[in-house]
């Protein structure tokens, strides 16, 4: 993580730093339409739907993991270079931003930190904020090498016998009792459920590491078995911010099922839980 006040001091004391926005459209606007009208000085556009997403399907998940050639592309015009530190943010929640993270990390981008709080947290500070277009990228010398991250398939999640696997979406989901984005509601059966706004504070910052580790814990993932766990949500985004916050209490990265719980009821061989 970096805070609002160490990535200001970083721009305005002029360190090689590659700033990006992770804002998602929604719809009512773009999110070009909102970093155009407001974001961090030399913050570059990034723009999830098509960087850091593949084309979504049923054997894929609503949001898979993105085409090599086009995630490529989009580190090209960001102008991402070997040994510069790149921080990623978006409007405040740490969901998009923690996509950027988790998806630079897998291809193979070492130094990305999380802009703590995001565009909120930077205006509650009194930061400077821009409008227009932005700035343009420098050259690039970074080549996509996917798989840095460590990834689970759904055969993995099939056979993974006593890994133990952690659900992040909010409890209504995982219970069954609402389901508005996929085909059916409930968890994959095994699954423990730790909501990820349980490792948040209430104004989207992250808890402190070891208030992290004791929600872990609860689950039974402690720096023992962590890195033999299996995690995932609906389709990767809110289980990206889950992720982020294994980093930041020091725990060992688990595997990522990006498909989810999109990419598994999907399927309508594969056995569903509802309830505890």
């Amino acid at each position: 993580m970096v805070s609002a006040h160490q990535l200001n001091d970083a721009i305005y004391q002029g360190k090689n730093n590659v700033v990006l926005a992770s804002l998602w459209n929604d719809a009512d606007v773009t999110g070009y339409a909102r970093y155009r009208s407001m974001h961090i000085p030399t913050a570059q556009f990034c723009e999830p739907q098509s960087a850091l997403v593949g084309v979504p399907g049923s054997q894929q998940g609503r949001n898979p993991l993105p085409a090599v050639p086009h995630l490529q592309r989009a580190i090209q015009t960001w102008g991402l270079r070997t040994g510069r530190p790149v921080t990623v943010y978006d409007e405040g929640r740490g969901l998009f931003a923690s996509r950027a993270w988790w998806i630079l990390r897998w291809a193979g981008v070492e130094d990305v930190r999380i802009l703590d709080g995001g565009l909120k947290h930077w205006e509650a500070a009194g930061f400077d904020s821009v409008g227009g277009p932005g700035n343009l990228g420098t050259r690039a010398n970074v080549t996509v090498r996917p798989g840095q991250m460590p990834v689970a398939t759904v055969d993995d999640v099939r056979a993974r016998q006593d890994a133990p696997l952690i659900d992040f979406r909010e409890p209504n989901r995982f219970l069954g009792r609402r389901e508005i984005l996929d085909l059916k509601a409930g968890h994959i059966p095994g699954a423990v459920n730790l909501p990820v706004w349980t490792l948040m504070n209430d104004d989207n910052t992250f808890r402190s590491p070891e208030e992290i580790r004791a929600h872990f814990a609860r689950v039974g993932i402690t720096e023992d078995n962590a890195a033999s766990a299996i995690v995932y949500s609906g389709s990767g985004i809110h289980s990206s911010l889950g992720l982020a916050a294994m980093g930041h209490a020091g725990l060992p990265f688990a595997a990522h099922f990006v498909g989810g719980w999109s990419l598994w009821s999907a399927n309508r061989a594969n056995p569903i839980a509802r309830g505890d």
